[in-house]
């Protein structure tokens, strides 16, 4: 089995690489990357420049004016700045035998004057092979220790983690992600966001990477929007309403789009004109069970994400098991009300009292978290077994002593019955189309979307078994 290097020893064999040279700048929680790598020996070799520029206006002069000074817009320009500058100065005399860097951070670190969140940006830009074009990697971190000199010190941990994997972990997407978190936990440090670009990772997927985050439990969720690229949770949900639909969506069916678009129009009547204008709609789909099986396969996920935005929506990616999670982590990033449409099993399955019995706050802790204080429920019925009968919220199958609180939540309208729902879809299940589309039988392509259909045939996604 192989040993994982410590900080000092990572720290030190970068620095016994004679082609890596480059910069740190680090500004908001000292300068305690570059630490390691003068405290590890050898850092001539590797240094060749450590600053941080802490007051505004010098950091203005250098960087220019930003309107936020931890943010990614101004990790990227220090990135820049750094990087160009360390090329211009020694590309001549080192350029043919150097693997130039840049390495940078900006934080806001626990601080006695202040009570905000203690977050940041920290990446590297770097030449992969000598003479390369520079490639990137940006994250942006969550420091969750409660003591100034301890977040220090797992920042110091994790830039050096992240300098390393880029050199040598870097074709290995799965262990550079691993190693991040070498030497530290996350309980001290949480990462919800990894962009990589640039020729050194021209021959991965770049969603793959903060896929990797939530598989490993490094982050609980990553929202990818239309156009594919990562976006920020924080930033998408402040201020806005949000509606969402939890699914395995492999692949998207037509009953997952009607059931999407009848709970838009159901949660829009609860609104004001504008709101629903800009209401955010989220598909969602949960790692979860995957990963207690350890089944989870990034690019499947991919392919369910592909067919999302193919549809013109955007898409979440959790680890959450229970709505109430959900509903709880949602609630953090708006004040404004939460909405989820779900099926009639669903339903029923969120007040199954079994499923509660390994939480701490049971069936009414479940409940509580899901509705909070501006959650509502949109309910998509379903066809009985026998196909005579529609069911709805009245029916679901719960013991008695739950009834009465279903029955509350619906007189006080924060659980609704969809009534326009469409007959034609109760028999579309996603599984089953599946199992259709890797067997090769007909009638599939009826049950999705045309545009669905399309892509499962010319991408061969989910075993399609295109002919060679």
């Amino acid at each position: 089995m192989e040993r994982t290097l410590d900080p000092n020893q990572k720290a030190f064999e970068i620095n016994l690489d004679n082609s890596v040279y480059g910069t740190f700048a680090e500004i908001g929680a000292g300068q305690e990357v570059a630490r390691y790598f003068f405290r590890a020996g050898g850092a001539a070799g590797t240094i060749a420049k450590s600053m941080s520029a802490y007051d505004m206006t010098v950091s203005d002069d250098i960087y220019g004016r930003s309107g936020r000074y931890v943010s990614r817009e101004r990790l990227v320009t220090m990135l820049g700045y750094e990087f160009n500058q360390l090329k211009t100065r020694l590309d001549e005399k080192r350029g043919a035998d150097s693997r130039f860097f840049a390495f940078a951070d900006t934080v806001a670190a626990k601080s006695y004057k202040s009570t905000s969140e203690c977050h940041g940006w920290m990446g590297v830009r770097f030449q992969h092979e000598v003479g390369a074009e520079a490639s990137e990697i940006v994250l942006h971190v969550r420091m969750l220790d409660q003591v100034n000199l301890q977040q220090q010190e797992a920042l110091g941990i994790l830039g050096t983690n992240l300098l390393h994997a880029c050199f040598f972990f870097r074709e290995d997407r799965v262990t550079f992600v691993k190693s991040l978190i070498d030497s530290i936990t996350t309980d001290r440090i949480q990462i919800d966001t990894i962009q990589v670009s640039g020729p050194g990772f021209s021959h991965q997927d770049h969603r793959l990477w903060p896929l990797e985050l939530v598989k490993r439990g490094y982050t609980d969720t990553v929202l990818f929007g239309v156009d594919g690229k990562v976006l920020s949770t924080k930033d998408i949900l402040y201020k806005q309403n949000v509606l969402v639909s939890r699914g395995s969506y492999r692949p998207p069916t037509h009953f997952n789009m009607d059931m999407l678009e009848k709970g838009q129009k159901a949660f829009c009547l609860k609104l004001k004109e504008e709101e629903c204008e800009n209401l955010v709609i989220l598909p969602e789909i949960s790692m979860s069970k995957l990963k207690e099986r350890g089944e989870v396969i990034s690019e499947d996920f991919l392919a369910r994400i592909d067919l999302l935005n193919h549809l013109g929506y955007r898409c979440l990616i959790s680890s959450f098991a229970t709505y109430g999670e959900l509903s709880f982590y949602l609630g953090q990033y708006t004040n404004k009300r939460v909405a989820f449409v779900m099926g009639y099993y669903n339903l029923q399955e969120v007040f199954n009292h079994e499923k509660y019995k390994e939480r701490p706050g049971g069936i009414f802790g479940g409940i509580g978290a899901l509705f909070g204080h501006h959650t509502d429920v949109f309910v998509y019925p379903a066809m009985s077994d026998d196909g005579k009968k529609i069911l709805t919220t009245k029916d679901a199958d719960v013991i008695k002593d739950i009834k009465p609180l279903i029955t509350y939540l619906k007189r006080i309208k924060r659980i609704q019955d969809i009534k326009d729902y469409d007959e034609n879809h109760f028999s579309i299940w996603s599984r089953v189309v599946l199992k259709m589309i890797q067997n090769k039988e007909k009638g599939w392509e009826k049950m999705v979307p045309d545009v669905v259909a399309q892509a499962v045939k010319e991408q061969c996604l989910f075993e399609y078994p295109c002919d060679v």
